[in-house]
């Protein structure tokens, strides 16, 4: 207890922060994890509407400070969907820093439709530090180096057929050049079967996180850490994600890993 009141006092004593109290999985005892102030405000902002509905189920507060990305940094967001995490990532790296949202040319050939409400959204003055990337698949490039790059529940998509058939290593080699010395690569996807590689990347919409953890580490990266925040032990793994049983609570990995530098 009194290392505890330790840490409390201490946390309290910097500025812009929020603490959370949280479970860990070992032993059950409540720890503080500390919220900084530009993520809670991100994840308040009234700009981000219907999408903050998703807040609790969708993890936001975690991911971002799992993501560790901080104002004035440099983002690259892997096919951004609705914009849920663009408009948090938008918000918290500033008019300083600035998010580029990847959509490549193959998926919005074949799964487009939210490409426009999305470019509607950041058409807003308040996303003028966001900027729309469209390019192949194979051929992924930014601007400029980045702090971090990003994908939730679409590093499964690259390998497949409609994509081009990415080789996955090439692709991670192509988001290894593209971040800073010492920038990170963060990967969420829908947990496959144990063992079971690629196989189900077409038809269940999974990837075999051990194959994730492979490709990306045999590129160059350092692995970072992990987190159990959108675990959910009760998916058989064996659904396809969009199957009603279970979609919106697949289990997912979320991994980080490091270029080193």
């Amino acid at each position: 207890m009194r290392s505890t009141s330790i840490v409390l006092l201490a946390a309290l004593a910097l500025p812009g922060t929020t603490l959370v109290a949280q479970t860990s999985q070992p032993n059950h005892m409540h720890a503080l994890k500390t919220v900084p102030s530009y993520v809670s405000a991100a994840v308040k902002d009234p700009a981000r509407g219907q999408n903050a509905t998703n807040d609790a189920r969708r993890k936001i507060t975690d991911i971002m400070i799992f993501s560790q990305v901080k104002p004035g940094q440099k983002v690259l967001e892997l096919i951004p969907g609705s914009g849920y995490f663009t408009q948090v990532f938008s918000d918290i790296v500033g008019s300083s820093g600035h998010v580029y949202a990847l959509w490549p040319d193959e998926y919005v050939k074949v799964d487009g439709d939210e490409v426009a409400p999305f470019e509607k959204m950041v058409a807003s003055p308040h996303y003028a530090n966001v900027s729309v990337l469209k390019q192949p698949a194979a051929q992924l490039s930014v601007p400029e180096s980045v702090d971090l790059v990003f994908t939730s529940q679409n590093y499964h998509d690259y390998p497949d057929k409609f994509m081009g058939k990415v080789d996955p290593v090439a692709f991670d080699k192509q988001v290894f050049a593209a971040l800073k010395p010492g920038g990170l690569f963060v990967v969420i996807d829908h947990v496959a079967p144990a063992g079971s590689g690629m196989a189900d990347t077409d038809t269940l919409h999974r990837i075999d996180p051990a194959i994730v953890k492979q490709q990306v580490e045999s590129a160059g990266f350092v692995f970072d850490g992990e987190s159990n925040v959108l675990r959910n032990r009760n998916d058989p793994h064996t659904n396809k994600v969009f199957d009603k049983s279970i979609r919106g609570h697949t289990d997912q990995f979320m991994y980080r890993f490091r270029k080193p530098g």
